[in-house]
């Protein structure tokens, strides 16, 4: 029997290949959890005006009250806001959802429910007058 088989420096260099290899991969895992390190940054860390462009809310159509007018909706979805508006009359609602929603003017709100500009002007003052009243006597103390 031979002292050293006739493969043996074959084999050397297989097992030094091997080596190599997996030296190099090391080394990539290495720089690349650096890269993570620094490139990544936790929650904890960030400041509140990033971590409100990351989060998301959900909204319903059953999370809203509607109100429409014209074929148009107004979505509250503040229950407070709803029981006042809901307290206006069908005009009242109608005038401010046109002129919230669609962006009417008073002018074109008046042709549409008949209305001289003026009325429209003139009603449109009287209910958000009437509207603030009502949301500042149900607010609660420092809302």
């Amino acid at each position: 029997m031979e002292a050293i088989p006739r493969d043996y420096g074959e084999r050397c260099q297989f097992d030094r290949y091997c080596k190599l290899v997996l030296y190099h991969e090391a080394l990539d895992y290495l720089r690349e959890m650096q890269r993570r390190r620094d490139r990544e940054t936790s929650f904890d860390a960030l400041p509140q005006a990033e971590m409100d462009k990351l989060c998301m809310e959900d909204h319903y159509p059953s999370d809203s009250y509607i109100f429409s007018s014209h074929g148009y909706d107004l979505l509250i979805a503040n229950e407070l806001v709803a029981d006042a508006f809901s307290s206006l009359s069908k005009d009242a609602q109608s005038i401010l959802i046109l002129r919230c929603v669609l962006d009417m003017t008073d002018q074109e709100i008046a042709d549409l429910m008949g209305m001289s500009r003026s009325a429209v002007q003139r009603r449109r003052a009287k209910t958000l007058k009437e509207l603030r009243t009502k949301l500042l006597a149900i607010m609660p103390e420092g809302g």
